[in-house]
């Protein structure tokens, strides 16, 4: 059994905080994770493509006022393919980039599905490897949160998403309803309008 004074469960901008903290201190940390680098929910499916995304939004809405200054760049040709692929590419330099920051910081680094077995112990099961038992001092658990969704409506089809599917880009609908006016569905909201979708945002409070 491999052993470790420090096991942090979710590899998000909590677990992956703590881990460098804890290795800067000077412990043995071990930082697990399904996927392929540190970064959790934020960087893969949250904030940072839709970041990436706003930016491109926002060029999109100045080529178009800047026809009332006097300057017409013409109508955007949108390739989707391309779009995704440089999304994609801006969400794999800040995830690698954390990867290298473990390794310099020594942080052991397991991709897999966590388990803890008792008070001491976890299992990893790992993507393309056998099973890891992994016995620890102290264990931080940071697996994050998962979207609320309701029980009506059925996810996997062509035109219902949630917030990670809208962020892959699989069309740009003629009209989109965008069900929460909190900062995730406003950003996809404006990024979708800009792309050409006619956006209704419906909220439950008197304000956004």
């Amino acid at each position: 059994m491999t052993t470790t004074q420090v096991a942090v469960i979710g590899g998000g901008p909590g677990g992956y905080a703590a881990a460098f903290l804890a290795a800067d201190l000077g412990m043995q940390v071990t930082l697990i994770d399904e996927s392929a680098d540190p970064g959790g929910v934020c960087l893969y499916r949250g904030c940072m493509p839709s970041k990436a995304l706003l930016h491109v939004a926002k060029v999109l809405t100045e080529a178009r006022e800047a026809a009332a200054w006097g300057v017409d760049f013409g109508a955007p040709a949108l390739d989707l393919d391309r779009l995704r692929a440089w999304k994609d590419g801006v969400v794999g330099r800040l995830t690698g980039g954390l990867g290298q920051l473990s390794t310099r910081r020594g942080v052991t680094f397991l991709r897999g599905r966590a388990a803890l077995g008792g008070p001491t112990t976890v299992r990893v099961t790992r993507p393309d490897q056998g099973p890891v038992d992994l016995q620890f001092e102290y264990a931080i658990l940071a697996t994050g949160s998962r979207p609320a969704l309701p029980a009506s409506l059925s996810l996997g089809g062509d035109r219902v998403w949630d917030s990670t599917r809208a962020l892959e880009l699989p069309s740009v609908p003629a009209s989109l309803l965008v069900v929460g006016g909190g900062y995730i569905g406003l950003e996809l909201g404006s990024v979708y309008a800009a792309l050409g979708s006619a956006v209704t945002v419906v909220e439950m409070t008197s304000e956004l």
